[in-house]
Order: structure tokens, then C-alpha cells, then sequence
């Protein structure tokens, strides 16, 4: 038996060795070659001791000065989406689970329902509304549709934490006259905060990383950092490497150092509701 669970830890340690291996050797093969010789990026046999250099960040600077306008497109776009998103799911989510009906429960299961739609069968028909609108290649019709896209996820998230939060705490501070809004910004919003920062946390990483929604409905004005990175990829005077690797390296820390401060409450949310009961 001691042999047998022996066994079955190495398999377990083997697992997640291999695992981590497979999530991290890209992001640490695009973070080193960054800063290699472009020389040396696809060097065979790879070059793991090298000479660490910036030109490809100087290069990126001087050459491709739209990568940080389309950084600060992101930003701006991330963090609207964010807001939304967060104030709709918990107002959504509170009416889940406080009020119950055969309608409720109805749309409740028509949300999840629109979440496993593609959004390519969503987004196309979307264009000539946005652009007869004259909402295209805005920052507004991002937010607005990433923080849609996310609203049904965020929805039953947040109605699991609210669940959570006892209903005599919303009966005693209306007794006491408080209206709606105030029960939520007061009681509900304080109390569900590991919610709302776990779903805040999964837009911010959808919003950041979105390709789709900004090549469609985005040209100049509102290009997002994704956009341009696909264009070093497509540039005419071809791939310079080293600068597509240190543009993937800025576009990734900010989200990487966001999800690692935030990443116990990611894990509540992931778990929210399992031990309810």
C-alpha cells in the first residue's frame, strides 16, 4: 500500500510539473526572447544564457509608437467594461435572489443559454447598427460589448454570493427606510465584494486579451493593443521577432500582475456556491 501511494503522489507531482510546463514555457520563451539578439530567438540548440539587450523595446518605441496608443485604447475600454459589467451582474444577480418567478427562472436559463452562442453569429449582424449609429470606432461600443458579453456569467456569479448575504439584513434596513439603492450600495455591494472583484477579474482578462469585437468594430480611433500586435504579424516589411515579442510581453504583465493580486478572489468565485448547504 505505501508503495502503491508512493506511486500515486509521483504521478500527481509528474502531472502537475508537466502542466506547469506547458502553461508557463510560452509565457517565459516570450519574455526571455525579448530580450534576446535576434540572432539568438530561434537559435538551435536555444540559447538560454545570453546577453540581455533593450533594442527590441527602443525599436518597438521609435517604429510602432500607435502599440502604446492602442495600450491606453485597452485600458480604457477594460476598465469601462469592468464598471459595467459589475454594476449590471450585481443588480441582475440581487433580483435573482431575492425575487423568484417561473419568467425569472425562465430568462435566468436564456441567459446561460446566450453565453454558449458564438459571438461571430452575434457580432456580424451588430455592424450596420453600430455604424449607422455612428458608434463605431469607439471606446464606448467595446465596453458596451465586452460588459454584455459577460453580463449572464457575471449574473449567476453574483447570485450565488448574494444568496449567500441572510435576507434579514435587506428586511431590517428597509424597515429602517432604507430604499433599494441604498440596500445595495450599503449592504449587498460591502458583503459580495470577493463576487464583484471575481467577476471584474474575469472581464478585465477577457476585455485585455479581446481580438474579434475590436477588429470589427474598430479601425483608428479605438484599436486596442491585440489589434496591433496582429499587425506586426502582418507587417509588410515583415516579422521582426524580437519586437513582437517585447509588445506581447508589455501587453501581458499588466493583466499577469492583475490576475496574480486578485487570484484569491478569482478562486472564490470559482467556487462560490460549492459548499452551500
Amino acid at each position: 500500500m505505501r508503495a502503491e501511494r508512493i506511486l500515486v503522489n509521483a504521478g500527481k507531482t509528474l502531472a502537475v510539473l508537466l502542466l506547469l510546463v506547458w502553461s508557463l514555457f510560452p509565457i517565459v520563451f516570450i519574455i526571455t526572447s525579448s530580450f534576446k539578439p535576434g540572432r539568438e530567438i530561434f537559435a538551435v540548440p536555444p540559447q538560454w544564457l545570453f546577453e540581455p539587450t533593450f533594442d527590441h523595446y527602443i525599436t518597438l518605441w521609435q517604429r510602432w509608437a500607435v502599440f502604446f496608443h492602442g495600450l491606453l485604447n485597452s485600458t480604457i475600454v477594460t476598465i469601462g467594461a469592468a464598471a459595467l459589467a459589475v454594476v449590471a451582474s450585481t443588480c441582475a444577480g440581487y433580483v435573482y435572489s431575492r425575487y423568484s418567478s417561473r419568467w425569472l427562472g425562465a430568462s435566468l436559463l436564456s441567459l446561460i443559454a446566450i453565453r454558449l452562442i458564438p459571438p461571430i453569429v452575434v457580432t456580424l449582424p451588430l455592424f450596420p447598427i453600430v455604424n449607422n449609429l455612428g458608434l463605431a470606432d469607439t471606446h464606448f461600443i467595446l465596453s458596451v460589448l465586452y460588459a454584455t458579453f459577460f453580463v449572464s456569467l457575471g449574473t449567476v456569479l453574483m447570485r450565488t454570493f448574494v444568496d449567500q448575504i441572510p435576507r434579514e439584513l435587506d428586511e431590517a434596513a428597509s424597515m429602517d427606510g432604507a430604499t433599494l439603492p441604498v440596500i445595495l450600495w450599503r449592504i449587498i455591494m460591502p458583503l459580495a465584494a470577493p463576487g464583484i472583484i471575481a467577476v471584474a477579474v474575469f472581464v478585465v482578462v477577457f476585455a485585455w486579451n479581446e481580438f474579434l469585437f475590436a477588429f470589427i468594430f474598430t479601425s483608428t480611433k479605438a484599436k486596442t493593443a491585440p489589434l496591433v500586435i496582429s499587425e506586426m504579424i502582418g507587417s509588410i516589411e515583415g516579422v521582426d521577432w524580437g519586437v513582437l515579442f517585447a509588445a506581447s510581453t508589455i501587453q501581458l504583465l499588466p493583466v499577469l500582475i492583475f490576475v496574480m493580486l486578485m487570484n484569491r478572489y478569482l478562486v472564490a468565485g470559482l467556487t462560490a456556491g460549492a459548499t452551500k448547504g
